[in-house]
């Protein structure tokens, strides 16, 4: 860690306004990155959004899928019976 000596209070002066400069510049910095953060989208193309609704609808086959397989093998630690 940097240790300053101080020799008068104009140094500690412009030490504070050195700090508050840096300070003020993180704080924009920190709030564009905010902003590009929660800025809204460009609208999607007609093929993006097909692509997109393909897309979660083969997730959703695939997790189905997957908890009927889980149930079928596993239901009996739900208080199912197997059938036979």
């Amino acid at each position: 860690m940097q240790t300053n000596q101080y020799n008068s209070l104009e140094d500690i002066a412009l030490r504070k306004d050195e700090l508050k400069a840096q300070l003020s510049d993180e704080s924009e910095k920190i709030g564009t990155l905010w902003r590009e953060l929660f800025v809204a989208q460009k609208p999607n193309s007609k093929g993006e959004l097909i692509a997109n609704l393909v897309g979660n609808a083969i997730t959703a086959i695939d997790a189905f899928l997957l908890v009927r397989k889980l149930m079928n093998t596993y239901g009996w630690l739900f208080g199912r019976r197997k059938k036979k």
